[in-house]
């Protein structure tokens, strides 16, 4: 049998290191519209934030280490804001989603936990979905340095052992 508040407050450490980190770093980027993207993305991942720790009750985590440290090298690479959302998009996101769904088919997970999981991961494809919609409203980022970091950001978390989640 599972813990589903156990599951749940691994999960709000990945979003709580998402709304942490983004959240600090939006005032510091250079482009309004990334600026603005990345406000939002943190206020959702604040919204789910809340709502697993109601569920958690007592047991908080800290934020997952290495979605800070993944999130905040993508805003020393960048200041505009674009390898933020890329890493949100592209690194982050995905594999938070994979653990959002692992979650949902643990056995012992009470309906409770399944339907909020199931809305936290709408919600990261809703904010991954938007930063598409910024992403594509301008140029592709042809700068071999810049594509090198970003592919960097998911080496790391490869390296630390999180491939293709960030498990439980």
């Amino acid at each position: 049998m599972t813990d589903s508040r156990e599951v749940a407050a691994h999960l709000l450490a990945c979003c709580d290191a998402v709304y942490h980190r983004v959240g600090r770093s939006a005032p510091s980027l250079t482009d309004d519209a990334y600026c603005v993207r990345a406000y939002e993305f943190a206020r959702s991942m604040g919204e789910s934030a809340l709502e697993l720790g109601d569920y958690v009750g007592e047991r908080r985590p800290s934020p997952l280490r290495v979605i800070d440290t993944v999130l905040e090298h993508a805003v020393l690479a960048d200041e505009t804001g674009a390898m933020l959302l890329y890493a949100l998009a592209t690194a982050v996101g995905p594999r938070l989603l994979v653990s959002l769904r692992d979650a949902r088919e643990l056995l012992g997970i009470d309906d409770d936990a399944r339907r909020m999981f199931d809305g936290v991961s709408a919600t990261v494809v809703r904010e991954i979905l938007l930063v598409g919609e910024v992403a594509r409203s301008r140029d592709p980022i042809d700068d071999p340095t810049w594509q090198a970091a970003a592919r960097d950001l998911t080496l790391t978390l490869d390296d630390a052992g999180f491939a293709e989640s960030f498990g439980f």
